[in-house]
């Protein structure tokens, strides 16, 4: 019998950059191909909300996918949507950027599993107030926080009141969603 591999960040680093997306969630390695038009679509579209909504509420810094997010020596990920506090932001280092405030996944068939199942149970463990998982086929959008047992669903709107905010980002999800 083979031993199995826990990876680490240094070797998932270490990896070719061959198209795929490389992450390590506790020593297992999560490897999916280039997305679809419409997961970057989704991203574009969720990433631009997001920044325009921090301008007028400054009380993070919204990053899209290509990240590096490490947490310890067996765990680093690249969130599709992340938002930071700006003091981290403002380092400029992947390395500083710990304290995701908002984190948004979006659905690729093969990146449901981990998705749904392996990232979100990390970004629960990390206490990550709120991660969403974009679902562009079925047009819903999974929320999670930490302590739930199981998301809630929405179909209408998302909405994220960060600690420092006065008023609520919101999003339509017919907008979200719309065609191109």
């Amino acid at each position: 019998m083979v031993a199995p591999v826990y990876y680490t960040v240094d070797m998932v680093r270490a990896l070719p950059d061959d198209g795929n997306r490389y992450e390590v969630v506790h020593g297992e390695l999560l490897v999916t191909p280039a997305p679809r038009p419409w997961h970057e679509e989704l991203v574009a579209r969720l990433f631009e909300a997001l920044r325009d909504y921090l301008r007028r509420e400054p009380v993070g810094h919204a990053f899209g996918s290509r990240a590096d997010i490490t947490w310890g020596r067996y765990v680093g990920v690249e969130p599709d949507v992340f938002v930071v506090p700006l003091d981290q932001a403002r380092t400029l280092d992947w390395g500083q950027l710990r304290d995701l405030l908002l984190v948004a996944e979006i659905l690729s068939p093969s990146s449901a599993r981990a998705d749904r199942f392996t990232k979100r149970r990390l970004y629960q463990e990390r206490r990550i107030p709120v991660y969403w998982v974009v679902d562009g086929d079925e047009r819903l959008v999974e929320v999670w926080a930490p302590d739930a047992e199981l998301p809630g669903v929405e179909r209408q709107r998302l909405v994220w009141l960060s600690a420092g905010a006065a008023r609520p980002f919101t999003l339509e999800l017919r907008e979200l969603f719309r065609s191109i």
